[in-house]
């Protein structure tokens, strides 16, 4: 809560004092444990004069309209000015604003700040009225000017603000005044309270670096336990102690773990043997035997927790060791989602998807669906159930000691990849196989029970499941078709789907419709196969026969799915500086499912369109383009018939058939070929013909056979360059 404390009281206090007209040269939070600090400079002593004008109602209005208006500027009538207006006379109020002392501002917005403080939790204790998140001591509030400090005079439930402050609760509890901030800060630093959380931070992260390397070892780097010790200490003192020689053979994310999440400890680790073997506590306190105390207990403490988890661990590995079978068998009574089935099912999904992808990805079928079938084994494990945020990695062991191979092993942790944008995306192809499958999985899966992302909300992280995709397709170079792997996990959704819900539907018309919009002649075959046939597998594989995988009648929500990954990718290749209309112009292709081709293409597009030469093709296309639809909707009537080269009787109209007729062939070979930047090239030639075209020849000619087959032309142009991109989507 402190970060999010120092940012409010710093947010409420001078959103009060602007309004109220008392502005500031800048402003600095602080927070500890037992402080909320804020520290504000270049206060005026006085909020500026304000003369406020207000119009009234006419001079003839009625008694109450004009009884009203006094109310709300608290004037009497003789003190109401009347003024002429276009519609005759109008009363006036002049209402003349004072400044007001700076003191006065000040004790209301900070009253006003902790009275209304958003504490996520808070309390209420003795007599008194105030909520806060423990009970408040002493509020000390000064003024500091020439003429030197005084003390803002208010009261809050009775605690009195003043001038002094009390340092360290147990080194330095006596109460002394203070002048000023510079003066509050460096005597509490006398007084074993370092205020700048950033202060602490540094402090403790160079005093365990130095204490580890003193002994030959080094320090975990963990930038959140950092920052979570830093608030729990006002004055840090860094302690290191051992880790009993019974623990130091379990793994080390679990005694990384386990200090972390039971005891606030670092790891630390030797670098010779790359195993965690000592600790290090950050202490809030300087004591007489230099912290042996402290270390006793807490190392009795630490084997109290660690003996748990070794329990847990040797446990696990017998069920490892035995196959993993006790594990997955109890996922069948697991939920995943009550709208998507048990874990058992869900793994059944993921293991046909991996296996379906692995060819794709350079990887063992088998050996991805095995991946798959134990990935999740770990969920039912002690080591897990104790710490979820070790599940894949334990799994990475469990499979390990249960003799699967090192491909099965790794994938189990690294199926989870990518965790966030700075996470790396695993790199071997059986768990990419599992990786992308469980991704998929996820995402076919919320999307066909009608659980999307909406607004800022994303309960079950698809936006990061579809990152996860893309990052992995991208920078794994993956010849991957998105729109049948997402029709596959779309209808193996769909077959679950239909064994839960069947029964309570009555209607066959519901299912049929559930199923796709299929045409009507088929609803009867559906029904009836259905009816005959509610297992899941043959339930995919008719509806995959009766739809076609390719077809136009694709199960709905891979198209929506497909745009979802669409919008995904705009994002991403934003951050890296490509252009969201440029992405448009390559997807509105369509069939642009293959991430790395559409990628390239971009790419390709956007350096040539930061060219000369593609700025003004862009140029002459969106000019074609134009004339095309001025005339075409003048005539009613499209220009889409080929143009007659024999028509041409301009130089320049002749030069455009000929570079078309060499350009066409040539940009499909490019294309063909996946060498965007050669069709690029091949492009650019049309520039020069285009220009002079446009130069030279009058489109609109006066003969209609001579005008038609112009634009004609133009619409081959147009055409020609609709095979690289829809030019239309590029802003210009």
């Amino acid at each position: 809560m402190q970060a999010r404390a120092a940012a409010d009281l710093k947010r409420l206090v001078t959103d009060h004092l602007v309004e109220a007209g008392l502005t500031y040269a800048g402003a600095g939070s602080f927070v500890t444990p037992r402080r909320l600090v804020l520290t504000l400079d270049g206060l005026p002593a006085m909020t500026a004069a304000q003369r406020e004008e207000r119009k009234g109602p006419r001079v003839d209005a009625p008694e109450k309209a004009i009884e009203g208006f006094l109310r709300a500027t608290g004037l009497s009538r003789d003190q109401l000015e009347e003024r002429d207006d276009k519609k005759g006379k109008v009363l006036f109020a002049v209402i003349d604003k004072p400044g007001r002392a700076a003191e006065e501002v000040i004790a209301e917005a900070v009253t006003a700040a902790v009275r209304a403080f958003p504490w996520p939790k808070s309390m209420r204790w003795g007599a008194g009225s105030l909520r806060w998140v423990r009970p408040l001591h002493s509020i000390l509030c000064l003024l500091t000017d020439e003429a030197g400090a005084r003390v803002v005079p208010f009261a809050i439930d009775g605690i009195a603000a003043g001038d002094t402050t009390r340092g360290h609760r147990f080194m330095a509890p006596d109460p002394f005044a203070v002048t000023g901030f510079d003066d509050y800060s460096a005597r509490l630093a006398e007084a074993f309270v370092i205020l700048d959380p950033a202060a602490r931070q540094a402090k403790i992260a160079h005093d365990a670096a130095q204490l580890a390397f003193a002994q030959g070892f080094e320090m975990v780097e963990d930038k959140g336990l950092l920052a979570e010790v830093a608030g729990l200490v006002e004055w840090p003192v860094v302690l290191m102690g051992e880790i009993g020689e019974d623990f130091l053979a379990l793994p080390a994310e679990v005694l990384q773990t386990s200090m972390k999440e039971h005891q606030k400890f670092f790891s630390v680790r030797n670098p010779k043997t790359g195993r965690i073997e000592r600790f290090i506590t950050v202490a809030n306190i300087d004591t007489a035997d230099q912290g042996a105390t402290i270390l006793a207990g807490n190392q009795k403490v630490l084997a109290a927790r660690l003996s748990d988890a070794k329990f847990f661990w040797e446990n696990d590995l017998r069920v490892a060791r035995a196959g993993m079978g006790a594990w997955l068998d109890s996922l069948k009574q697991v939920t995943f989602h009550n709208k998507l089935g048990s874990q058992a099912e869900r793994i059944d999904r993921i293991a046909m998807l991996a296996r379906e992808i692995a060819p794709k990805v350079g990887a063992d079928p088998d050996l991805a669906e095995q991946a798959a079938r134990v990935a999740k084994a770990d969920l039912s494990s002690e080591m897990v159930y104790e710490f979820p945020e070790l599940q894949g990695i334990m799994g990475g062991y469990y499979a390990a000691e249960a003799g699967l191979p090192a491909e099965v092993a790794n994938a189990c942790e690294a199926h989870y990849r990518p965790l966030g944008p700075s996470d790396a995306v695993p790199t071997e192809p059986v768990s990419i196989a599992v990786a992308l499958a469980d991704k998929i999985d996820t995402l076919a899966g919320f999307w066909e029970i009608d659980e999307k992302p909406t607004g800022s909300k994303d309960p079950f992280a698809l936006r990061r499941a579809c990152l996860g995709v893309i990052r992995m397709i991208i920078d794994g170079n993956l010849p991957l078709k998105l729109r049948p792997i997402l029709t596959t996990a779309n209808n193996s959704h769909f077959g679950t789907w239909m064994d839960a819900a069947y029964e309570k539907i009555d209607s066959a018309e519901e299912i049929a419709a559930r199923v796709l919009r299929i045409e009507k002649g088929q609803i009867e075959a559906v029904k009836e196969f259905v009816r005959t046939n509610l297992h899941q597998p043959k339930i995919a594989a008719f509806l995959k026969e009766i739809r076609g995988v390719e077809s136009s009648n694709v199960h709905a929500p891979t198209s929506d799915l497909l745009a979802f990954f669409a919008d995904r990718l705009k994002v991403y290749l934003r951050d890296q500086g490509i252009r969201h209309d440029v992405i448009d112009a390559c997807f509105q292709l369509g069939g642009q499912d293959d991430l790395v081709l559409l990628v390239n293409r971009v790419r390709a597009l956007q350096a040539f369109l930061a060219t000369e030469d593609g700025a003004t093709l862009l140029g002459g296309y969106k000019r074609a383009s134009n004339i095309l639809a001025a005339e075409e909707k003048k005539d009613g009537a499209r220009f889409d018939a080929a143009p007659d080269p024999a028509l041409a009787t301009e130089a320049a109209e002749r030069a455009l058939f000929a570079a078309l007729d060499a350009a066409e062939p040539a940009i499909a070979r490019a294309l063909e070929a996946e060498d965007f930047e050669a069709a690029m090239t091949e492009m650019a030639r049309l520039r020069a013909p285009i220009d002079a075209f446009f130069t030279e020849v009058t489109v609109n000619a006066e003969d209609p056979a001579l005008r038609r087959n112009r634009l004609c032309l133009l619409a081959r142009v147009r055409g020609v360059m609709h095979h690289v991109a829809r030019w239309s989507a590029i802003e210009g």
